[in-house]
C-alpha cells in the first residue's frame, strides 16, 4: 500500500489551519478521520507534513560478528546455539534468540556441523 500524496496532506493541513473539523475534512476528501489525526500529530510533533519512509533494509546486529562466531565454532565444535547466544550477550552485549541466531548462521553459511546421536 502506498502512502497518500503530498498534495492531499497539504490540503488536509490547510483545512485544519482554517479550523475545519476532521470529520468534515475526512468526508470531503474521502479519507479516514484517524489518518487526519495522524497527519496533524506528525505536523505538530515534528513539523513534517510528509509521510514516513515505508519499508527498507535493516542491518543485522550480527553483521560484524562472522569472524568471531567462526572462531568460536572452530574452537568448540560442540558449542550449542543457546551457549552461543549466552556468550554473545555476555561478551558482546548482543541479545538474540536461538531461532534468530540459527537463521543468521544459515544465511551466512556458518551452520555448525550436527552430530547424529549414536546407539
Amino acid at each position: 500500500m502506498r502512502p497518500y500524496s503530498q498534495d492531499l496532506r497539504d490540503r488536509v493541513l490547510r483545512a485544519l489551519q482554517r479550523k475545519e473539523s476532521p470529520a468534515k475534512i475526512a468526508k470531503r476528501l474521502e479519507v479516514s478521520r484517524g489518518w487526519i489525526y495522524q497527519v496533524r500529530k506528525r505536523w505538530l510533533k515534528d513539523g513534517r507534513p510528509s509521510s514516513l519512509r515505508v519499508g527498507g533494509y535493516r542491518c543485522s546486529r550480527l553483521a560484524g560478528m562472522a569472524g568471531s562466531l567462526t572462531a568460536w565454532i572452530e574452537a568448540e565444535p560442540d558449542l550449542t546455539l543457546s551457549q552461543m547466544c549466552a556468550r554473545l550477550a555476555e561478551k558482546e552485549g548482543i541479545h538474540i534468540t536461538v531461532p534468530g541466531l540459527w537463521y543468521w548462521l544459515k544465511k551466512v553459511n556458518l551452520i555448525p556441523k550436527m552430530k547424529r546421536s549414536r546407539k
